[in-house]
């Protein structure tokens, strides 16, 4: 079905045809539109689904918790500040290995107070023990959630997963999606069957009880064993999606990568504009390439290392500030990946589109032009810098 849609009524849509048993749910901009959306299917009796309003974001956590933990397939959605708010249940979440689905409309954190993307959010959470896919796209944004349960609820991951997209860039504006029909949608998802849950007679079960210390480091080791399985179990959800969509993912999206000498690696909306300047210096002759990371957790740490290792200069592009000084969250991880294969690539590390500042394809075209005067210098100078900001 071809439809033109926002982000948000996309996923609210897969949300519809998913069918969740619960849904607590605080509205926040801009992701209100998703509860908003979901609510009404709720009323009209388009789904199944127990819709719970809460009075704050941390209560809606809390409820998906205790629904999951009872053997419910459970969802919310939330942005920026009301994840923030989440924070201390994220960890509860994950810890407890209940495969709850959010979807993340990436929003900066105050302050100064903005309600405009950028990825602060996602990214503070990024050590919370969660799955996190970003979209590029509504297209993106829709398949994302549709896998989302496949991924989670693995008996190998056992994980809670945020699917994310930019705030207003993707979540309000319109574009034409393709939609699956509503039984393909279920036929994929399947129905939700844990093997241990509160509510199961005769087994009693507790769940989130206090871990003394001979315990709780073997708990956090469990959760990274499920972290680091969600990798193959992604690729393999996605290749069966691939099946019935005609739309392949995997971790990653190479663009003109192959014999790239100067390599962007970007995440969520921006790479769109990206691949719109790879082209534009591709035609002028310039070997740009760009990497568009989909999985930001698990990081796929030998993956890029490998599609990467060949390039003369990184620019790695974070859309948050960590205050470290040094590097975001993006080049750190590409640094860590490159130095356990023994690679030594000159890396510029931008920080770009903080609450919404407009990224274009001539500010991402300047990047490209400092690599390559980099390379010719022999030198990246500051290899620490902020893109397209009045100084």
């Amino acid at each position: 079905m071809r439809e033109r849609l926002s982000g948000n009524e996309a996923i609210a849509i897969a949300m519809r045809q998913i069918n969740p048993d619960v849904m607590p749910a605080f509205p926040i901009t801009p992701s209100t539109e998703v509860p908003q959306y979901f609510s009404s299917f709720a009323a009209d009796g388009k789904v199944d689904t127990i819709f719970v309003p809460v009075e704050s974001e941390h209560s809606a956590m809390s409820a998906a918790i205790g629904a999951e933990a009872a053997g419910a397939r459970t969802l919310t959605a939330t942005s920026s500040c009301g994840m923030a708010l989440m924070w201390e249940m994220l960890y509860v979440a994950a810890s407890n290995r209940l495969p709850i689905a959010m979807a993340l409309v990436n929003r900066a954190l105050s302050g100064p107070i903005n309600i405009n993307c950028d990825h602060s959010d996602a990214m503070g959470a990024r050590d919370s023990g969660w799955i996190q896919i970003f979209a590029e796209n509504n297209q993106e944004a829709y398949d994302n959630f549709v896998q989302a349960y496949r991924i989670a609820e693995h008996p190998d991951v056992r994980l809670p997963i945020m699917i994310c997209q930019d705030g207003f860039i993707t979540s309000h504006a319109v574009e034409n999606i393709d939609l699956l029909e509503d039984d393909a949608v279920r036929d994929f998802v399947g129905e939700y069957t844990p093997d241990e849950y509160l509510l199961k007679a005769g087994d009693p079960l507790a769940v989130g009880p206090y871990a003394v210390s001979s315990y709780y480091m073997e708990a956090k080791r469990a959760q990274l064993e499920g972290l680091k399985n969600a990798k193959k179990v992604i690729q393999s959800v996605a290749d069966d999606f691939e099946s019935i969509s005609g739309r392949a993912y995997g971790l990653f999206e190479a663009y003109q990568l192959e014999d790239a000498e100067y390599v962007m690696i970007i995440m969520g909306s921006a790479a769109g504009t990206a691949k719109d300047t790879v082209d534009g210096l591709r035609s002028a002759g310039i070997k740009a390439g760009m990497l568009k990371i989909r999985v930001f957790r698990p990081f796929p740490s030998e993956e890029i290392a490998e599609a990467v290792r060949h390039a003369k200069i990184i620019a790695c592009m974070d859309r948050t500030e960590s205050y470290n000084g040094y590097a975001g969250p993006i080049a750190e991880d590409v640094k860590n990946a490159l130095y356990n294969i023994n690679v030594n690539i000159p890396m510029i590390n931008y920080v770009y589109g903080l609450g919404g500042r407009d990224v274009t394809t001539g500010s991402l075209a300047s990047v490209f032009d400092d690599m390559q005067k980099a390379d010719k210098a022999g030198d990246v100078g500051e290899n620490y810098r902020y893109l397209s900001v009045r100084e």
